[in-house]
């Protein structure tokens, strides 16, 4: 053996030796040194201590489906590796420590140096006493995924590419940059430096992104409404570009452009409609690359009504002419209750043209269906230029079969956003943005924009049960830090400046429902899931609307507070029953109220509100990863798989499942390919336990209609939206039809993505399978289609495989 070999052996055995010692599950000598032989026999003797580095990665990640531990030992790896890459070179123990905090304050000096970094992050702070409170232990709450994905994307680098962020000094920078306003900087900073670090609370991507930078965009969506001038198209699609080339998602509204074969009385000719003018927004979208770091992601919204509406479902078909598809922008329906109500009595509908039909787009509820009622009546006194009758039925049937080929468009809920918006004095909600969870006034004056957060729930369970205290703060400190984002924010239209200030707008939601179910034991399923989702959700209402109330005590209400439904006493939970008067008929949920709410309601009335909208549940795709829970308030995908997203291919495995196996011995290789063999599911597996099998059900194997109930419940409390995706395992299109109308009925504002399985995993899926049936085989060929905005599937899996699906959620907004 050559002494070089020698070397990297020792090489490989010192990384190996760090990282088992930077991790809390014990990993045995035998093992260990089993790691380092199939690490030595991957590499040659010469190989540099990076390609050590990337051969030890490659040896620890493909255990993960093994044993959670493994990536853990992963994250510790790469820790080194990345450490070493920002101070260059090794080193351990005090001295370790200390460098890291020199290297905080060194590169947030060198970062405003290099323009990168705003030159208050240096005036502003005391940088040494800002070192001293990097809890330098908390990089250990990054998973290898999570740091995968903070250094390609997150972490500040040089234009040459030379790395400027350690993990502790990336949420300082955030928190930094956060409070730079605020009466005390310094202190402000270490209190949002604590819960950023310990993954309490995860502002959006735009605001990890850009805070404390000299471009500081921190918000995350945009909401938009293209006005029927050609010039104002125009002005729209430079506004896009605008809005995205600093990581922006856009809703836009485009209901108000006239049908084709309208006249354009200037020229004498006929309109060509909306869908020309879509191609050009799908193409500005795919020409935008967010920050440099993500694709350019637009949705568009079209009322049901428009005379174009049956060529909008076409737009994300994959035949037919290109020129009127739009393969790089989603779609979604803006759809009244008048025309659920037609479908459900079979009933005719009536397609219009704006131009022809104004007031249609900017009224609902009563007053949409008089001025609706009064134009089909125009139409039939042959007053009307454009018109067609066609069956409502049908006409949901054509969008529900889109909708299962294609994904889109999605199904958004015209009268409930209007009806339970608190500012219905100040304009109407014209769509809903790129992920649905945003329902915000739009015009030609006004561009929406939201500010995105997410409060973890997983971080948030001690002992078993909610720490609501615990909670309460965190809630607090969080809108604190929402609430400053919107007077730090860079903007880029004036538009979009011009309605933050006025409504200062912003959005708490919550990542690790699933998770924080299981840390308690109440499986996703249940009843009594629903129950957890309806009071847990009451109790962050509570905080961020008192949190809001508390800003507005020491800040001053929002500008156009007066007149709104917070002004005129009326909480979120008061809105549902307007929400049920306008439809006459009842919204089956649960509105008992168990805090105490009318002492939130005087305080309101003695201060006002800071921000016109306080809550909205985003996706939060990425910055789950980043935290390592289970997304917003989805159920876990799978509880073995592989997730390809930008940052490239991980394996993932539900670690509170492997744990319960273990405590109960039933984790071993062989239940490892058991459950590789079911794709993930356990519900097949005879060694389970009954309880292990309930709690721990996947995304596709809870009755979708449950899960709708969950979110209706939660609905309640919240005056924005939640982005429900909808995990559809069956192929019948009765049963989709029942999903969609139970999200109706249960006054549901908005849903996002359908999720389908691929047919030979149907037979996976076991909820109510005597409505659902196993139809499917796992050896009978399937398309593999997961439908979404980015090409995503699941595919068929050979004994030994695990199921790969590009990540299932949106990560624009969160």
């Amino acid at each position: 053996m050559s002494q070089t070999t020698t070397q990297l052996d020792e090489q490989i055995r010192t990384v190996l030796d760090r990282a088992t010692d930077g991790i809390e599950e014990p990993i045995d000598t035998a093992t260990v040194e089993q790691l380092q032989t199939e690490a030595s026999r991957a590499l040659y003797a010469d190989a540099s201590l990076d390609e050590i580095y990337d051969g030890i990665l490659q040896v620890v990640t493909a255990r993960i489906e093994r044993n959670p531990a493994y990536k853990r030992l992963a994250a510790e790896v790469f820790h080194q590796q990345y450490y070493r890459a920002v101070v260059g070179e090794d080193l351990t123990g005090e001295e370790r420590a200390d460098r890291y905090r020199a290297t905080f304050a060194a590169n947030i000096e060198h970062g405003v140096e290099a323009g990168l970094f705003d030159d208050q992050l240096v005036s502003t702070y005391d940088l040494s006493g800002l070192a001293d409170a990097l809890t330098l232990e908390r990089d250990s709450h990054f998973e290898y995924m999570a740091m995968e994905t903070l250094t390609q994307r997150y972490f500040v680098h040089t234009n040459d590419d030379e790395p400027l962020e350690l993990p502790q000094a990336f949420w300082m920078r955030v928190a930094m940059g956060l409070a730079l306003e605020a009466e005390s900087p310094q202190r402000r900073a270490i209190e949002f430096y604590g819960v950023l670090s310990k993954l309490e609370f995860t502002p959006s991507t735009p605001t990890l992104f850009h805070s404390g930078t000299t471009h500081p965009q921190l918000s995350s969506c945009y909401l938009t409404s293209v006005q029927d001038d050609l010039a104002a198209i125009f002005d729209a699609y430079k506004h896009h570009a605008q809005l995205s080339k600093y990581s922006g998602g856009l809703g836009n509204d485009w209901t108000n452009l006239r049908a084709a074969g309208a006249l354009i009385e200037s020229t004498g000719v006929e309109s060509t409609g909306i869908v020309p003018f879509l191609r050009i927004s799908n193409d500005v979208t795919a020409a935008i690359n967010r920050s440099g770091k993500r694709r350019g992601a637009a949705c568009a919204y079209l009322e049901c009504w428009h005379l174009d509406f049956p060529a909008f479902l076409d737009l994300k078909r994959n035949t037919g002419d290109e020129r009127r598809r739009t393969p790089d922008m989603n779609t979604a329906a803006w759809i009244p209750d008048l025309f659920m109500k037609r479908v459900a009595a079979d009933e005719q509908w009536t397609l219009f043209s704006p131009d022809e039909v104004p007031e249609l787009h900017s009224c609902y509820g009563e007053e949409f269906e008089t001025r609706y009622e009064e134009y089909e009546q125009a139409a039939a006194d042959g007053e009307l230029r454009q018109y067609e009758t066609v069956d409502a039925a049908d006409l949901w049937r054509q969008l529900l079969t889109r909708l299962f080929e294609t994904g889109h468009p999605w199904v958004t809920f015209k009268d409930p956003c209007n009806i339970r918006s608190p500012q219905d004095h100040a304009g109407v909600v014209n769509s809903s943005n790129l992920c649905t969870e945003i329902t915000l006034n739009t015009s030609g004056e006004e561009h929406a924009v939201c500010n995105l957060g997410s409060v973890n729930l997983a971080t948030h369970v001690r002992d078993g049960e909610l720490d609501r205290a615990y909670l309460a703060e965190t809630i607090e400190t969080a809108m604190r830090m929402l609430d400053n984002v919107v007077d730090l924010c860079f903007y880029p239209t004036e538009e979009a400046e011009h309605s933050n200030m006025r409504h200062r707008p912003v959005g708490l939601g919550t990542m690790g429902f699933h998770e924080a179910l299981m840390q308690v034991g109440v499986p996703m399923g249940s009843a009594e899931a629903i129950e957890t989702a309806n009071r847990w959700q009451e109790f962050v209402s509570y905080h961020a609307i008192a949190g809001s109330c508390s800003l507005a005590a020491e800040r001053g209400a929002y500008p156009s507070y007066e007149g709104s439904k917070w002004d005129r006493g009326l909480l979120p939970q008061d809105t549902v029953d307007l929400l049920a008067e306008e439809r006459g008929r009842e919204i089956p949920t649960d509105r008992s109220e168990q805090l105490d709410w009318d002492r939130l309601r005087e305080r309101i009335s003695d201060h006002g509100m800071r921000n016109s909208n306080t809550m909205a549940i985003a996706p939060t795709a990425t910055i789950s990863t980043i935290n390592g829970t289970t997304p917003s308030i989805e159920p876990v995908y799978s509880n073995l798989y592989v997730k390809s997203n930008m940052s490239g291919d991980f394996t993932i495995v539900n670690d509170h499942l492997v744990a319960a196996l273990d405590d109960r011995g039933l984790w071993d290789e062989e239940m490892v390919d058991q459950i590789k063999y079911h794709d993930g599911s356990i519900q097949e597996i005879d060694r389970i336990p009954d309880d292990l099998q309930e709690l721990y059900r996947s995304a596709f194997e809870i009755d979708p209609r449950h899960q709708l109930r969950l979110t209706a419940a939660r609905q309640t409390w919240i005056d924005q939206s939640v982005s429900h995706n909808v995990f559809f395992p069956s192929t019948d299109g009765s049963l989709l039809d029942d999903v969609y109308t139970t999200a109706w009925e249960l006054g549901l504002k908005t849903t996002y993505y359908l999720r389908t399985l691929g047919a030979s995993q149907i037979e996976k899926s076991t909820l109510e399978m005597d409505e659902y049936g196993k139809t499917q085989h796992r050896d009978e060929p399937g398309d593999g289609s997961e439908r979404g905005s980015e090409p995503a599937s699941d595919t068929d899996t050979t004994d030994g495989d695990l199921a790969t699906v590009e990540d299932p959620t949106c990560d624009t907004c969160q």
